[in-house]
């Protein structure tokens, strides 16, 4: 966090601009623009004038609201008000402020108007036409930002984190084996579980740098060497993504380690900290002067600025700061957690495997349950299932119950929300089921407030247990639907019924800062794989990712329950009582687990 005049003066316009978003008092807004740029052309830091005890307020622009802002600054390294304006808002969103042509007005009505949280979702609505209509952006403005947007992917390209891992896993096992190699880690986004990876940061502890380094020049995946070194090296692999490989010693791993993972914003305010404490920190470890008082582990460079250890997915500079530093920090949830999985396909309809295949690989993973639920019968090129077949699926789901052991299979579907609201299939039908999801397959342009209402609509049906991928993206290939989430997550606490995090490489859907606001609001989120065959099982791992960065524990997870507490939640949801057609909730996320 900031100390220099031109570090003041940046948090001041993001302030300026989160506000501008915001839609706040213009004259706020221009307070503090203002304020920004006094600070900013100021000679003399400001630090330096309040040690000589100057009153700050003799500066233009600067009335005491603001000084005390910069004293708070200077003495903490925080910003309370920055820190709760970003929270207010979706952390992708101030990268918009980076498209040429984008201001914060024009931002704000991407973001309220359309829903644009990240440039991603900034392409596809330009790309599809979108965006012309808004006030003050135009067929010229829509074409500028296609094409801002291109150039910057030309630079910048980023690979889904599902896709990263099967070249950063192969690449660390090919490195393992180098003899005098003791610890290695993939670090930088891939290891905080970022969505996307831009590239790939490789640390490694070894007795002898220059083995691995011939070693690593070798792998026959790499198709550009960009630069090589004693103890460093850079390379493009033949997919187009780059490796950076830093070898240090054992006493050196925990701070390299700790370096190379980030975030950047993560790490800046660490230094500071350090900084406050007449410490330096770098790559190489702890330093009081010239002697290294820590750097052997990641817990022993937080330790030396007070902090409990930060797992790597919650390094954002989001608050893990302050609750590490009250030991406050939770104990997020693990894939070992997990008792089962609610949301599984078989060949009934789009899966690959049978229903008798799907529990016995369920089973194998060490789970108590698994809820079977295929497609119904309006999803036609996935064969989805109509009553007569559905009832079938379910009788055979109770002779499987009687002969399997260890496992137990649930009788669900994924039941398609139709555009008025209404589900794919009759209410007779779904009450004999276990467990309900429905889900948005169709009418993706749908505005804002019809989406949202369809949804809400569909979330009062009576045997309505969970929305599946609530947002509906699919990461690079097809922005969220229009719909205003929090509400959505508001609305599903109030009525009694749980959200899915889907575990899909494609879809991680949903983001992290709707995970943190689900939990915010008791409502309980299932981690679940939307497997289509025995395989695709192991992509829990990547919605345990998402989950941890959305700050979920073991608590905040429905399929984290064992079966007798999964089924006395979802069944308190079907037999609450009916309002005016409204659900009242009685469950909160913090019974005993």
């Amino acid at each position: 966090m900031p100390s220099h005049n031109a570090d003041i003066a940046a948090v001041f316009e993001e302030i300026a601009d989160l506000l501008e978003i915001e839609g706040a008092n213009p004259f706020r807004i221009r307070a503090y623009r203002n304020a920004a740029r006094t600070i900013g052309q100021l000679a003399t830091e400001a630090y330096v004038l309040l040690e000589k005890h100057e009153d700050l307020t003799t500066l233009p622009g600067i009335g005491r609201d603001l000084s005390d802002k910069i004293k708070e600054i200077i003495s903490t390294n925080r910003c309370g008000l920055l820190e709760r304006l970003r929270t207010e808002f979706p952390p992708a969103v101030a990268e918009l402020l980076r498209i040429p042509g984008l201001g914060p007005k024009r931002v704000r009505h991407l973001y309220h108007d359309l829903d644009v949280q990240t440039v991603e979702q900034l392409y596809c609505a330009a790309r599809d036409g979108r965006i012309c209509a808004l006030p003050g952006f135009g067929e010229k403005m829509e074409l500028k930002i296609l094409q801002a947007i291109e150039a910057h992917g030309n630079q910048v390209r980023r690979f889904k984190l599902a896709v990263a891992a099967q070249y950063a896993e192969a690449l660390k096992a090919f490195l393992e084996g180098v003899p005098g190699v003791t610890q290695i880690t993939i670090a930088g986004s891939y290891r905080r579980m970022r969505e996307t990876v831009g590239d790939l940061d490789i640390v490694a502890a070894a007795t002898s740098a220059g083995a691995v380094m011939q070693r690593f020049l070798t792998y026959d995946e790499i198709a550009e060497t960009l630069a090589v070194g004693s103890t460093r090296a850079s390379v493009i692999l033949k997919c187009g993504m780059q490796v950076d490989l830093r070898v240090v010693a054992d006493e050196s791993y925990g701070a390299a380690l700790h370096y190379f993972t980030g975030s950047k914003a993560h790490n800046i305010a660490i230094r500071h900290m350090a900084q406050k404490r007449g410490l330096k920190i770098n790559e190489y470890g702890v330093y009081r002067g010239t002697t290294r008082i820590a750097g052997e582990s990641e817990d022993s460079i937080y330790r030396a600025v007070g902090l409990s250890y930060i797992p790597p997915e919650l390094r954002e500079n989001r608050g893990e700061l302050e609750m590490a530093r009250g030991g406050l920090l939770p104990r997020l949830v693990e894939l070992s957690d997990l008792r089962g999985d609610l949301h599984v396909h078989t060949k009934a309809t789009d899966g690959h495997n049978t229903l008798r295949e799907m529990a016995l690989a369920a089973r194998s993973h060490g789970w108590e349950y698994i809820a079977i639920t295929d497609h119904s019968r309006r999803i036609t090129v996935a064969h989805g299932l109509d009553p007569l077949r559905l009832a079938r699926q379910c009788t055979e789901i109770d002779a499987l119950n009687q002969e399997l052991e260890g496992i137990t299979v649930l009788k669900g579907i994924e039941v398609d929300i139709l555009e008025d609201g209404n589900l794919d299939l009759p209410d007779h039908v779904l009450a004999k089921l276990d467990l309900v999801l429905g889900a948005v397959h169709s009418k993706f342009e749908l505005s804002r407030a019809r989406q949202t209402d369809r949804i809400l609509r569909a979330m009062n049906h009576p045997h309505f247990t969970m929305l599946a991928h609530p947002t509906g993206r699919l990461i690079q290939q097809r922005e969220p639907y229009d719909v205003d989430m929090p509400r959505i997550i508001r609305e599903a606490g109030r009525r009694g019924c749980f959200l899915e995090l889907n575990s899909q490489p494609d879809r991680l859907d949903m983001l992290d800062t709707y995970c943190q606001m689900a939990k915010e609001e008791g409502v309980l989120v299932s981690i679940n794989s939307d497997a289509h065959s025995t395989f695709q099982f192991d992509n829990l791992r990547f919605g345990i990712g998402q989950a941890r960065r959305g700050w979920l524990e073991k608590q905040h997870v429905l399929n984290a329950r064992p079966l007798s507490e999964l089924n006395a939640f979802i069944n308190r949801t079907h037999k609450e009582s009916t309002v005016a057609g409204r659900k009242t909730s009685t469950y909160r996320y913090n019974e005993k687990i």
